[in-house]
């Protein structure tokens, strides 16, 4: 929270000597797009449709009157949460989370999107869910299955046809077979089970599904409580950003999952998720030590009993009880200073007490509160429906970080066996990577007038260090919006990229060019974050030391996307060049110690046993 403060004062003063008057934008954007000859016809309208409001940009392919539903949702939740934990209403700094919904369980995973910056459990396997969540430096992005998701967590021995045998028997008197009355009751018995669980539908239901499922105890996820809780999730890493444990973070996303809107005044939220009855009876007791040590993430998915459900419950019981709420706050900030879990947990004091009294807690009847607000001040989403050309490029775009995002090579001293695990996974890596970007450049060739798909192919370009084809993309996208930031930095990053292999004397006028191209996007668009990214890239990427403005242009980067790990990597990283380890220290600690297992996370660790080692080593001042 101390870089936080700090970055408030120093983001004001971010880029200071980078700003050009406006006449001279014009001039050289209209000259630069002179040699640039689009063409192409205005696309129709599609079935997407986007909704925004000041916190969420939302889209979805189903109905409007659901996507307005749940933007709108999300906006009460954002509200809820803001009062509860003490935070101001007032319009903020940080960039809108991105949120899509896939309506279809087949289409969601066959993009196969990869969850490299979040991590949910590790829960048993039954309980693998389709959402995808990434804090990326421009924007955190999520993605859901836009429908109910069933969690099958027992079997009983009722099918369709004892369904049908019942009901005959129950029509037309007795028949034969065992009529004892134990049979009876266990076919009564077997026969409610199946009923509790007959709204649910089978395996991750679509749209438009009916099919009635039997034979089995179920957990219905719904696509609410997914969206809910992911969101709850993602406000906690941005707006209180901390080295959490993961439990904590999964446990606080359960509390909000089952948020209830009761007519335009009335929150209610904290109830049991659905499903908790069957789930406990299944799986059991969970030891509490085995959470708050830590050693519950070293357990494999496939034998664990650790469920959601788990994480709720310790979560609901600290969170409600007066008598640990408030060692829950010196627990959680003893691990956001850097303290391990066993000593953190230590806070708790006798842990055979901690779960008796948990115990307890579950036999009563377990709280949750409603809270009655003004409903007029949640705003309505503003929502318009993409063109088709918009559309296209959806999916894509979810699609990039998994994508360009490709494993290191192993080291010289790697270990054989896991060298050459490391080199297959890298090189399947790369070979999907081509493919898509074979493919996100024939779609970006069939729509020739879209910005999006231009735009969306020179960062596909650069990030896969292709720096022609991105310079040549963004040039494209240049003549489609000659005034808009974004081509105009593509271009500049392009640049950087070329004079990494360039000799000295070629290499200094590129760069030249380069900085002066994401200069102009800076002033075009102060409060975009690719051009603070870009600045400080055109100098860390030659081996050249940064100025201040570069580094102030990094803390407003992560100003605007707290989330984002491989942003405060970097920052720190500059930081403590720069000597500054009191402040690098709280930007990388939720990288280095936090929930998450990112590719950040060996360096950050790295990096912050270094700031440790050099802060000690520093003389102390009486």
């Amino acid at each position: 929270m101390a870089a936080k403060a700090w970055a408030r004062v120093i983001a004001m003063a971010a880029f200071p000597t980078l700003l050009l008057p406006r006449p001279a934008l014009a001039d050289r954007a209209s000259s630069a797009a002179s040699d640039i000859v689009v063409t192409g016809t205005r696309s129709k309208l599609s079935n997407w449709r986007q909704a925004e409001t000041n916190h969420v940009i939302m889209l979805s392919d189903g109905s409007e009157a659901e996507l307005v539903r749940l933007t709108r949702n999300l906006e009460r939740l954002h509200f809820l949460i803001s009062a509860l934990m003490g935070r101001g209403a007032d319009e903020d700094d940080t960039v809108k989370i991105r949120i899509t919904l896939i309506g279809d369980a087949m289409q969601f995973g066959q993009m196969d999107l990869h969850n490299r910056r979040w991590q949910q459990g590790p829960y048993n396997d039954l309980f693998t869910i389709g959402r995808y969540y990434d804090p990326r430096t421009d924007g955190a992005v999520m993605a859901s299955i836009g429908a109910d998701q069933r969690v099958v967590v027992e079997h009983t021995s009722v099918n369709r046809e004892s369904v049908a045998a019942m009901l005959t028997a129950m029509a037309t008197g007795p028949q034969t077979g065992d009529q004892s009355p134990g049979a009876q009751a266990q076919m009564r018995g077997d026969m409610m089970a199946a009923i509790g669980s007959m709204a649910a539908n089978g395996g991750m239901r679509s749209r438009g599904d009916t099919d009635m499922s039997f034979g089995e105890k179920t957990m219905t996820m719904s696509q609410e409580s997914l969206l809910y809780a992911g969101y709850a999730q993602h406000f906690l890493l941005t707006y209180f950003p901390a080295a959490y444990p993961r439990w904590y973070l999964d446990g606080f996303g359960q509390i909000f999952a089952t948020l209830v809107v009761k007519g335009d005044n009335v929150l209610e939220f904290g109830r049991a998720p659905d499903g908790t009855n069957a789930v406990m009876h299944n799986f059991g007791p969970y030891p509490i030590k085995d959470v708050l040590d830590d050693d519950y993430l070293t357990q494999k998915p496939s034998k664990t009993g650790w469920t959601p459900i788990h994480a709720w419950m310790l979560t609901h019981f600290l969170f409600f009880s007066d008598k640990y709420r408030p060692e829950l706050r010196r627990y959680l900030a003893a691990r956001a200073d850097g303290a391990d879990a066993a000593t953190a947990a230590r806070i708790f004091g006798d842990q055979t007490q901690l779960a008796h009294e948990l115990g307890g807690y579950f036999l009563n009847r377990k709280p949750y509160l409603q809270i009655t607000y003004d409903g007029t001040k949640i705003e309505q989403p503003i929502v318009r429906r993409l063109r088709e050309s918009e559309a296209a490029f959806v999916k894509g775009r979810l699609e990039l970080g998994a994508r360009v995002e490709v494993p290191p090579a192993p080291r010289a001293d790697t270990p054989p066996k896991e060298a050459a695990e490391m080199t297959r996974g890298r090189e399947e890596a790369l070979r999907q990577r081509d493919k898509w970007l074979a493919g996100l450049r024939r779609d970006a060739a069939r729509w020739p007038n879209e910005l999006g798909a231009q735009l969306l192919l020179a960062e596909a370009e650069c990030r896969s260090g292709n720096p022609n084809e991105c310079l040549a993309a963004a040039a494209r996208a240049e003549a489609i919006a000659p005034a808009d930031s974004r081509p105009l930095m593509w271009k500049g990053y392009a640049m950087v990229h070329q004079a990494v292999s360039q000799p000295p004397a070629l290499r200094a006028t590129t760069l030249a060019t380069a900085r002066d191209l994401i200069v102009r996007a800076n002033h075009i668009d102060h409060d975009a974050i690719g051009p603070l990214m870009a600045y400080y890239a055109s100098f860390a990427d030659l081996g050249e030391a940064p100025n201040g403005a570069a580094i102030d242009g990094l803390q407003k980067a992560m100003e605007e996307v707290p989330a984002a790990p491989e942003t405060r990597l970097t920052l720190a990283a500059a930081l403590a060049k720069r000597g500054d380890y009191d402040v690098a220290r709280p930007v990388i600690m939720p990288v280095a110690a936090g929930p998450y297992d990112t590719p950040e996370k060996p360096a950050a660790k790295a990096l912050l046993a270094q700031v440790d080692s050099a802060t000690r080593a520093q003389p102390t001042h009486p």
